[in-house]
């Protein structure tokens, strides 16, 4: 009886476990959509800036690119928004009786609004939305949601422009004050695309939530201020002390507390509470860096789940 001859082991077969990790590490390479470290992270978006802003540029000519009217629709959507909620709330519920300037007071807060909450909606689509995209090539996954807030940005420099054209109307002058819309706007705009981010993790995951948006959407939109004064219904003691503080806090109302008192001269020669912009600020930068912070943390998942 013979013994048939030791098969010869080949040498990957003899080594040790983790021998591969070791080598593949040593000669750079690295796992699939694994997280890089946060300053990785961070180069690696700055190098795909020009990527960013083409997508979102993209994205926003085609919006409109079915319609006739394209880009027409940019500056007449928000206009339009602006007078069914002046018709609403302005001729059938006089609301704005006793809010001096209401036109301006109303389109500043529409337009203000309609960014934060466009900015969120996106942010709930930014990931799921994107899934092809997101499987076939390499690159940072925060790309997505900055990009698509990028594109309310773009979409609200069309809204201002309408702004300042129904203030020019409604015989408001420019003056220095107008300059303050710039960093509230950009407080505005950290804050909505942290928690755009939030919200395109959370979506990922469950894309059930972009369902419910439009109601906790509606419900901030009532609670913010956008077709009334909270300083009024405040200050005339209806709601509780704990409402007052968070309709007083309530970020969206403060963004667009900061917009109106720079657009408007009846809110202008008033005394800005001093909790505004310090919370304006606290807001944002929680928002912003939490928010990227929140979304980098699950990167190698995206596309997986």
């Amino acid at each position: 009886m013979t013994t048939a001859p030791a098969r010869p082991v080949a040498p990957a077969e003899r080594e040790p476990a983790g021998t591969s990790a070791a080598l593949a590490a040593r000669h750079g390479l690295t796992v699939i959509g694994a997280r890089p470290s946060l300053p990785a992270y961070l180069r690696d978006l700055h190098e795909r800036r020009h990527f960013i802003a083409a997508f979102a540029t993209a994205r926003l000519t085609a919006q409109y690119s079915q319609a006739r009217l394209g880009r027409v629709w940019q500056l007449a959507t928000p206009l339009l928004n602006a007078a069914v909620y002046y018709l609403v709330f302005g001729v059938l519920l006089g609301t704005g009786d006793d809010v001096p300037d209401f036109v301006p007071f109303l389109v500043a807060g529409v337009f203000v609004w309609t960014f934060t909450a466009n900015t969120l909606t996106a942010g709930t689509r930014a990931v799921s939305g994107n899934l092809a995209l997101v499987r076939a090539l390499h690159f940072p996954r925060a790309s997505l949601p900055i990009a698509l807030a990028l594109q309310q940005v773009q979409q609200l420099l069309f809204s201002l422009a309408a702004l300042v054209a129904i203030l020019l109307l409604s015989g408001e002058l420019p003056r220095a004050s107008w300059l303050l819309a710039a960093p509230a706007l950009a407080l505005q705009a950290l804050f909505g695309t942290g928690l755009s981010m939030v919200l395109a993790r959370i979506a990922a995951r469950t894309p059930d939530i972009s369902q419910l948006m439009p109601f906790l959407l509606r419900t901030w939109m009532y609670a913010s201020g956008v077709m009334w004064s909270l300083d009024a219904v405040v200050a005339d003691g209806r709601v509780p002390a704990v409402a007052a503080a968070l309709l007083r806090y309530n970020p969206v109302a403060l963004y667009i507390d900061l917009v109106r008192f720079a657009f408007i001269d009846s809110f202008t020669a008033d005394r800005l509470p001093p909790h505004v912009w310090a919370a304006a600020t606290a807001w944002a930068l929680a928002a912003g860096v939490g928010g990227f912070l929140y979304f980098w943390a699950a990167e190698e998942r995206y596309g997986r789940d």
